[in-house]
């Protein structure tokens, strides 16, 4: 069997250039340079952006300094009301971020993209809020001395964020570090940059020149540089753990905070009494195959216990099978493509080495197709292994593509066991009627988010981010604003003086 293909519509790509934003202009690298970014649903360049390298950076850190004397003395109040036009303007645009997000991520726009698109303006919506909620606290130190503490900007953020979602975590980096008075360098994507641009735009509306400040180019060329100038007072990095590693190390050097949201390899461990269509339902959204699982919290160990085993994965196979996969701009397409030819080559990669593994059995899926429409572009087919031990590749590698192995068990212990035999620790999944069994589960697994009986995305005031190597900090919540983008000064004051005479 194979996943529904879908014949994709004849258009026809218009290259486009686009523009970083420094200091309120919009303008090209310092050197020319410039990247190419692609349509990955069908191989074909859709625009060129500029290049930006360390010149470019200083640029951007520079304006960003300049503009915090008078950023952060902006009430917080009214630093929200800004953020909530923002928000209002982003909505009056939700299908054309949508259109772009699709376009240039491969992820579908019904599913993904336009969820995202509308998730990413509620994000602005939810911090627009919360500037009254940047308030200290007193301490009774006695009757004639007065203490307190404040929450203070950091200064300069510099923020590095991904492709699989970008508009997203873009506004999880500007709207927060905004709302608490700090100002902002952010690193777009290479492959996914437009989105990101384009509320961008949308935000220097409302914002004096040098507030954000949108970068494109190469980690290497241009996030390197970034984690490394001496003025940045705050590193938040969203991406793989590898890299958040060199991002830690760099802010180590300068003794600079740093926030990481970094990889998984998420459980999902299914109790025997959970057999019914609503968990295979579950199952397949917290897998994200509808985003080819190009997601951190994709949850791809899959456990379920061994008298369900082989009932669960017919259910999997017939309701995954059901989805169709084409070009992410169909509205009629439920699965996408993988974002570019190096990630679509290690997902196949992992997929022959299971398919070459004796102990693995071929659930369904399995490498794509090379030749119909889906040759096309870079689509990698749902794919599910089974076996019985949690400790090969494929069980232990954050994939970051539709590669799921389901592994049965007998004890909830050795489930639980099995489960936190990683060195990830983002998210989980717990599915049961038993409630009691739900929550010994979810205290026991280390990760910093578990969900029960659900498998839905992250929403505005959830307190999100991982254990382990799985990161350091929190996102999508005032608390993860409070400790990611402020710091607290303590002032005591004596007030029993002496009296003038």
């Amino acid at each position: 069997m194979s996943i529904t293909e879908q014949s994709r519509p004849a258009t026809t790509d218009k290259s486009r250039q686009a523009r970083m934003l420094i200091d309120g202009a919009w303008v090209d690298s310092a050197s020319g340079a410039t990247l190419t970014v692609e349509n990955p649903g069908r191989r074909t360049p859709i625009a060129s952006i500029p290049r930006g390298a360390k010149e470019d950076v200083d640029r951007a850190v520079r304006s960003a300094d300049k503009a915090f004397a008078g950023w952060s003395k902006v009430p917080p109040r009214q630093r929200g009301r800004l953020l909530g036009r923002i928000a209002e303007a982003m909505e009056a645009r939700i299908e054309e971020i949508a259109r772009i997000i699709a376009e240039e991520t491969g992820n579908a726009l019904r599913t993904q993209a336009r969820a995202e698109a509308t998730l990413s303006a509620d994000i602005f919506r939810y911090f627009s809020g919360l500037g009254g909620e940047l308030k200290g606290e007193t301490i009774p130190l006695g009757e004639h001395v007065l203490s307190y503490t404040r929450r203070e900007p950091l200064g300069v953020v510099g923020a590095i964020i991904p492709w699989n979602a970008p508009v997203l975590l873009g506004a999880l980096k500007i709207a927060p570090a905004l709302c608490a008075g700090n100002t902002l360098v952010l690193k777009a994507a290479e492959d996914a940059p437009l989105g990101v641009l384009l509320m961008a735009e949308i935000c220097q509306e409302f914002l004096p020149p040098g507030v954000l400040n949108v970068l494109t180019g190469l980690g290497e060329e241009c996030g390197g540089p970034l984690a490394q100038n001496p003025t940045i007072g705050k590193l938040s990095f969203t991406r793989s753990t590898e890299v958040g590693k060199i991002i830690m190390y760099a802010a180590a050097e300068r003794i600079v905070p740093v926030s990481l949201e970094l990889g998984g390899k998420s459980p999902s461990i299914v109790y025997p009494d959970a057999d019914e269509d609503w968990v295979v339902d579950g199952v397949i959204a917290g897998m994200r195959f509808t985003r080819q699982s190009q997601s951190c919290t994709a949850g791809s160990r899959l456990f379920l216990h061994q008298d369900i085993f082989d009932s669960f994965l017919d259910k999997l196979t017939a309701k995954t099978q059901a989805l169709r996969m084409g070009d992410p701009l169909d509205e009629a397409t439920d699965i996408g493509a993988i974002i570019n030819e190096k990630q679509f080559r290690k997902v196949c990669g992992y997929v022959d080495e299971g398919l070459q593994r004796k102990d693995a059995r071929l659930v369904f899926g399995g490498l794509p197709p090379k030749d119909g429409p889906l040759s096309a572009g870079y689509f990698a087919l749902p794919t599910v292994f089974a076996d019985t031990s949690n400790d090969w590749r494929l069980a232990r590698e954050e994939i970051f593509g539709p590669v799921l192995v389901a592994i049965p068990w007998k004890q909830e212990d050795d489930a639980i066991r099995m489960a936190n035999d990683s060195h990830y620790g983002l998210a989980a999944y717990v599915w049961t009627h038993e409630i009691g069994s739900a929550l010994r589960a979810a205290h026991a697994i280390e990760s910093g988010w578990v969900q029960v009986n659900q498998g839905m995305g992250q929403q505005p005031g959830h307190s999100y981010g991982g254990y382990k190597q799985s990161g350091i900090g929190r996102e999508f919540s005032l608390e993860g604003m409070l400790d990611s983008f402020t710091q607290r000064k303590n002032v005591t004051v004596n007030m029993n003086v002496p009296r003038r005479t």
